[in-house]
């Protein structure tokens, strides 16, 4: 069961979710928009490795915005610090921006139980588009988890911008427990 936007305003005023900033404005009939950060990562190489660190550059988005290009991956961050022990998360791109088609984390929208980020977003335009530090970005549903709960413990725990992957730990020999709790 999906939580409708009062009733996120309400959980978010009794600390069972956090949405920090929070804002009015931004809470919708079933959904609270966030914002884009003003920091995003690149890779720094083409062909990247799954099972080794991909060194990537962080750029500071100017207040004029910047230019994507569609043959790149690039990592955002949330604006906002979100998360819940109660109710599962997901993410998805605001229709108005996929209209311009910028595809915001089309294969990792589920948030775990328990992460607290401000999450990674990550985006690929299909051509380029100018985007902005501090727009409003993508959406966020909240819903009901039936049955019983274990909290993420994963590798992006308590992260403060966008995080570039680390897949390659889960090649790692220790490596074994971590697949049962990844997350942004």
């Amino acid at each position: 069961m999906i939580l409708t936007g009062p009733e996120i305003q309400k959980q978010v005023s009794q600390g069972a979710i956090t949405i920090e900033p929070f804002s009015q404005d931004q809470v919708n009939p079933n959904s609270y928009d966030f914002r884009l950060a003003s920091t995003l990562l690149t890779y720094d190489d083409h062909t990247l490795d799954a099972a080794a660190p991909n060194p990537s550059s962080a750029i500071e988005i100017p207040e004029d915005g910047m230019v994507l290009r569609p043959d790149r991956v690039y990592l955002g961050a949330t604006a906002e610090k979100m998360g819940s022990n109660n109710f599962v998360p997901i993410i998805r791109g605001k229709s108005s921006i996929a209209r311009l088609g910028l595809f915001i984390n089309i294969t990792a929208d589920l948030i775990d139980l328990g992460s607290f980020n401000n999450w990674t977003l990550q985006l690929h335009a299909v051509q380029p588009l100018r985007i902005y530090p501090g727009m409003l970005i993508g959406q966020v549903t909240f819903w009901i988890p039936q049955g019983a709960r274990s909290l993420y413990r994963g590798k992006y725990q308590g992260a403060t911008g966008p995080r570039a992957s680390e897949s390659f730990r889960d090649f790692l020999p220790d490596a074994s427990h971590a697949a049962a709790g990844q997350a942004r």
